[in-house]
């Protein structure tokens, strides 16, 4: 038996592949619009939006933006085999962009009075990662 087998039947972790580039450009001071327009498949970048527009309470934006960087995630996730639920787990760096859409979507949804959106996307970050959520906030 391996260390790692997960003995509750459940799912295996989803570990996306790393994508260093828009990562890379975000810590080297590139714009999260500069780094989006590059790579439209950043959830990081797109999450990276969503954190400043909120920042400058533009909650719609940050809304709109939270949910692409949500979105490029679900597709990423389900081109690398997951199948709807599962950990996705916070500790592997290539998978923060999109739980960092999620919680931004979830915030922005509480922040626009979207309760139901806000209950379903914040007990989808604790499902998904539950370091994530704590870290997250």
């Amino acid at each position: 038996m391996s260390i790692h087998e997960n003995l509750l039947g459940g799912p295996p972790p989803t570990h996306l592949p790393d994508d260093p580039e828009p990562r890379e450009l975000l810590a080297s001071g590139a714009t999260a619009a500069e780094v989006a327009g590059r790579y439209p498949t950043s959830s990081l970048a797109w999450a990276r939006l969503a954190d400043e527009a909120f920042e400058r309470d533009s909650v719609v934006e940050s809304y709109a933006y939270a949910r692409t960087g949500y979105h490029r995630g679900l597709d990423a996730l389900r081109r690398n085999g997951w199948k709807g639920h599962g950990p996705v787990p916070w500790e592997h760096e290539p998978n923060r962009g999109f739980l960092r859409a999620l919680h931004a979507l979830a915030r922005a949804a509480q922040a626009i009075g979207e309760q139901e959106e806000y209950e379903r996307c914040s007990q989808f970050l604790k499902d998904s990662s539950p370091t994530a959520a704590q870290v997250l906030g």
